[in-house]
């Protein structure tokens, strides 16, 4: 049995919403993970990052003033680090990334997610 397809949505966002909508009128129902309100594990977001083959300053939203307050432009933080702050305010983490046949895309733009379905 194959997992779910899966979107790490946040519903104020117009590319979470369009992505979302792109996966629905194409009959998939996806699992919606908020990850504001539940944050994906540290494992959960090397896994992402692995899938998606990117390093974490790929996934990082630097136009946040999160990123900026926390210093995270500095070039000399880790992964390990990015990874904490990403966990830590799940707002830096880019969105929306949807899951599904065992690959991930980011939906930036939506259509991106088509090549994994």
């Amino acid at each position: 049995m194959t997992e779910p397809t899966r979107i790490f949505h946040n519903p104020r966002c117009s590319k979470s919403r369009q992505t979302l909508e792109l996966l629905t009128e194409r009959g998939i129902e996806p699992v919606i993970i908020r990850y504001l309100e539940t944050p994906p594990t540290e494992q959960e977001l090397k896994d992402i990052l692995d899938a998606l083959k990117l390093r974490p300053r790929d996934l990082i939203r630097t136009g946040e003033n999160e990123y900026k307050e926390q210093g995270l432009n500095n070039p000399d933080l880790s992964d390990e680090q990015l990874i904490a702050a990403m966990i830590a305010t799940p707002k830096l983490i880019e969105r929306p990334i949807v899951i599904a046949n065992g690959k991930a895309a980011l939906g930036r733009p939506p259509e991106n997610v088509l090549s994994i379905l």
